[in-house]
């Protein structure tokens, strides 16, 4: 599979595309990588250096790859972080002109806002434009549950809650929800939730919540969803998912580090081990 993916990069650890790529890399696909911005490292360490590319210099890479006439051969638009609308919408214009190539391609987009405990952390107006353009334009949609309870002015206390949440946003048009960091009141102790919900189903997988917070990881999960969901069902894509999310954390909380172990979870990558059982949800 070929994926377009418009996204943030930085040259020292991993967020956005530097999360993304190599995952989809590693799990066989061809990944064009158009950089938003280029930092020094993600802005999680307060301080950093490099440059943010203005929305025309994104949209004429996007124009250079289209001259190439390989548009057609694309099966699927990633995006993350969007750190202002005008790139929105130069993503918008990549999508709409992917599927007016290939009718088939899919759209998957990660609405990066903000989370529970921090609140937003986008700029003013981002979260409205993800509600209201984004998610139209999307067939998958990756949020985590902070994310969801916005976009669907709801809030989720029960599985059952998820499960409405998510099909309400399947409403408004993406056909698949990834729903991850979830902490519902039926939540089990020291654990943290993962659920996707899509025109076959709706499945939940539990894994254990490890004692650190890691910047890239919601980008890395995005895009491990993405490659399996388009060579597997939903259900398997999640059990995968979570497998390589839970293998690359605990690889991380292992190293002691700040940074995401990517290349040292390589293996649980590319071989999810099947250690976390998928539940069907009614």
């Amino acid at each position: 599979m070929k994926i377009l993916s418009i996204q943030s990069s930085v040259a020292y650890g991993h967020a956005g595309n530097s999360s993304a790529v190599f995952p989809l890399q590693r799990l066989g696909h061809e990944v064009w990588p158009v950089y938003t911005v280029h930092f020094s490292n993600h802005t999680g360490y307060g301080q950093w250096k490099g440059v943010v590319f203005e929305p025309s210099t994104v949209a004429d890479v996007i124009s250079g790859i289209e001259e190439r006439g390989v548009l057609p051969e694309c099966d699927a638009v990633l995006s993350g972080y969007q750190g202002a609308e005008a790139i929105g919408e130069v993503i918008l214009d990549a999508v709409a002109r992917v599927k007016e190539a290939n009718p088939k391609a899919i759209y998957c987009a990660d609405p990066v806002m903000g989370d529970v405990g921090r609140g937003f952390f986008v700029q003013p107006g981002i979260p409205e434009f993800m509600r209201d353009r984004v998610v139209p334009a999307a067939d998958i949609i990756t949020p985590n549950q902070f994310e969801l309870e916005f976009l669907t002015g709801s809030e989720v206390h029960s599985v059952a809650d998820l499960v409405a949440a998510a099909n309400t946003l399947r409403d408004k048009g993406p056909r698949t929800i990834l729903v991850t960091s979830v902490q519902t009141d039926e939540t089990p102790a020291d654990s943290v939730q993962m659920a996707v919900v899509s025109d076959e189903g709706a499945w939940l997988v539990t894994t254990p919540l490890l004692p650190l917070y890691v910047t890239g990881g919601g980008d890395a999960t995005a895009a491990i969803f993405l490659a399996h969901v388009l060579t597997d069902g939903p259900a398997e894509a999640l059990a995968k998912t979570a497998d390589s999310v839970f293998g690359i954390v605990e690889r991380t909380h292992e190293a002691g580090t700040r940074e995401l172990q990517l290349v040292g979870a390589q293996e649980a990558i590319a071989h999810p081990s099947g250690r976390f059982t998928v539940a069907e949800l009614t």
